[in-house]
């Protein structure tokens, strides 16, 4: 080991820790994944724990821990802000100041008594960042470019809500600075909120909403709630939200502005949330197209990187790359608050002279983002003969084989592979596997696998080699972060439909792959190369050897408001509580109708909080 630093985000939402040695990642994950408590916003102890285990080292052998936000500054905002909505916001003001003066104040310090507690041995002097230093240093440092433009658009951190960045080497020069209240993902986080989705949690629904819907709401957005400048900055007219006073996202204002109340929690779907899904994104499509042209502008590069919650908007990043505003776009994998604490990490070793050796590459520092726990046979064999639970024992090209012929046999398949993903998605490492070609699949994972909302879409998982073949995609996009159209010749003429709306519109099959086709012919597409994650390359390349296709659908490994699985337990009894057909551990391959009577949790649907 070189120069090892910690990374720590923690106490709003996604709380995580990462390891960098020398300013290479070599251990990340999320809290949430080892308490199961999803977004678990509290000191990530487990996956401090983790990541020390990971390197085999203690905190004797760590050099720094980087902390992803500056507590003082962010202090000092929402003292401001509660004395800019006097009398308004009283309540809630009450409720917050506590905590803030009893050890927020003070955040280092308890970070510091966190990890002394953890007797892991004695804790190194901690260096605070600031958050969108964070978001940008985690977006930069990884990714596969010498020198490019940053763009780090989310909420807020301490006052910043969108920071423009040039990278070039070892270096990360601030160039431009949007500040609370003005932003885009506030302004995003209210559409969420007012369509009845949770903040922090359900944006990525509105999201996949859109396409149902008419952008017949974007010109009085444009009109009443956001001053969009060319250059992309902008400024909200905040007599319409309440998330700077209180509590809430929007009031009275909104419901006048778009034509009635907030939709109530698991209410119907209208076509009036439909059509604020459409305009909202449309609006945030524009922003970030004018934003990029922009930062090309001020630094003359030709590749972008993106970081902060609104770079995980597919849909938007899709366009992006589209547009040609860039030659290229990366996107860090964890782009929320969980790769703050990588980025918070990576901006310590950027300091202390850490070389970039990844560079000579030509890939990211991220190994795909498998940055998680990984269990070896002997670990899972253990456990599966401890609890006397049947498989069958195989290779990997006879199990890449059998499998590829159960999947395209209709079954559904439970993949818990090597090491878990950083970040939000599911990237063949922890994923729930179907037959994209199966035009029941999308609604058959939706309602009985993952018991959520008919309307969400599914990605594909495609062979980097055959994906121009299957989508309008025109760079490798392998964290699953960019949206494309399905290609020509894969799409079918729609001789019916045209006349539907709403989510009637998911009964019109559009294309070869109607599974993971969204209704306007999208794909959230995750391109798989043979070198980062080889046991799901090879299950393709046997699923293409044996259907001609080499796509799947990819879909993570849980259930509608749980984490997605960790350990091998984990991932066996979410095979046992869903209508999956089979689970793969490892070498070790579970067939559900061997398996003894699940009667462990009869009432388990009603433990897990809906996300």
């Amino acid at each position: 080991m070189t120069d090892l630093v910690l990374g720590i985000s923690a106490y709003y939402h996604d709380s995580a820790a990462a390891l960098v040695d020398g300013g290479r990642p070599i251990a990340a994950a999320q809290e949430e994944r080892f308490t199961r408590r999803r977004h678990d916003r509290s000191f990530p102890a487990r996956a401090v724990q983790y990541c020390l285990r990971a390197a085999g080292v203690t905190l004797d052998d760590v050099t720094a821990v980087a902390y992803y936000e500056d507590a003082s500054l962010k202090f000092r905002r929402v003292l401001a802000t509660y004395l800019g909505a006097v009398p308004r916001g009283r309540q809630s003001f009450q409720a917050t100041l506590p905590p803030w003066l009893s050890w927020k104040l003070r955040t280092p310090r308890q970070v510091e008594r966190e990890l002394a507690a953890l007797g892991l041995g004695t804790v190194p002097p901690i260096s605070v960042r600031k958050h969108h230093e964070s978001h940008a240093a985690s977006a930069f440092f990884p990714s596969p470019y010498e020198s490019a433009a940053v763009l780090c658009i989310d909420g807020v951190g301490e006052w910043a809500t969108t920071t423009l960045w040039h990278g070039r080497g070892d270096r990360l020069d601030q160039l431009a600075e949007l500040r609370f209240p003005h932003s885009l993902g506030l302004l995003y986080s209210a559409f969420t909120y007012f369509c009845g989705f949770k903040v922090d949690s359900g944006e990525y629904k509105l999201m996949g909403l859109a396409p149902y819907g008419r952008p017949r709401f974007a010109d009085r957005i444009r009109e009443k709630l956001i001053d969009l400048k060319p250059d992309g900055t902008f400024k909200l007219d905040m007599r319409y939200f309440e998330y700077h006073r209180g509590q809430v996202m929007t009031g009275r204002g909104f419901e006048r502005l778009f034509d009635g109340p907030r939709r109530s929690p698991e209410g119907a779907l209208t076509e009036r949330e439909f059509d604020l899904a459409a305009s909202v994104q449309q609006v945030t499509e524009e922003v970030m197209l004018r934003l990029a042209a922009t930062a090309r502008e001020l630094t003359g590069e030709r590749r972008l990187c993106l970081a902060g919650g609104v770079a995980l908007n597919c849909v938007g990043n899709g366009k992006l790359a589209e547009a040609g505003v860039f030659d290229e776009i990366w996107i860090q994998p964890a782009a929320g608050d969980a790769g703050g604490a990588l980025g918070a990490a990576l901006a310590v070793t950027a300091e202390r002279g850490a070389r970039r050796e990844h560079l000579a590459t030509g890939r990211d520092a991220m190994a795909g983002s498998l940055l998680g726990p990984a269990y070896s046979d002997a670990e899972i064999g253990a456990y599966l003969d401890g609890h006397a639970i049947p498989y069958r024992r195989m290779e990997r090209d006879e199990l890449s084989r059998t499998v590829a012929e159960k999947l395209a046999d209709g079954a559904i398949v439970g993949w818990h592979q090597g090491r878990m993903e950083f970040g939000p998605r599911a990237l063949g490492a922890r994923s729930i596997l179907g037959d994209p070609r199966n035009p029941d699949m999308q609604s058959t994972m939706n309602l009985k696998i993952k018991f959520r909302e008919s309307f969400r879409p599914f990605a594909p998982a495609v062979l980097a080699e055959h994906a121009k073949d299957y989508f309008e995609i025109n760079q490798e996009s392998p964290y699953m972060l960019l949206v494309a159209g399905v290609a020509d010749q894969h799409r079918l003429e729609v001789r019916s439909g045209g006349e539907r709306t709403g989510l009637d519109l998911l009964k019109v099959r559009r294309s070869t792959i109607p599974a993971v086709t969204h209704v306007d012919h999208s794909a959230r597409v995750q391109t798989v190369g043979p070198d980062v994650n080889p046991a799901f390359h090879a299950l393709l390349g046997a699923f293409k050897e044996h259907t001609g296709c080499p796509v799947l659908v990819n879909t993570s490994f849980n259930v509608r408001g749980e984490p997605i699985v960790n350990t091998p337990a984990e991932a066996y009894t979410c095979f046992m509580r869903t209508n999956v057909d089979y689970l793969v551990i490892g070498s070790f391959l579970l067939d559900k109708a061997e398996q003894p009577p699940w009667t462990a949790d009869d009432n388990w649907r009603t433990e897990i909080p809906l996300d």
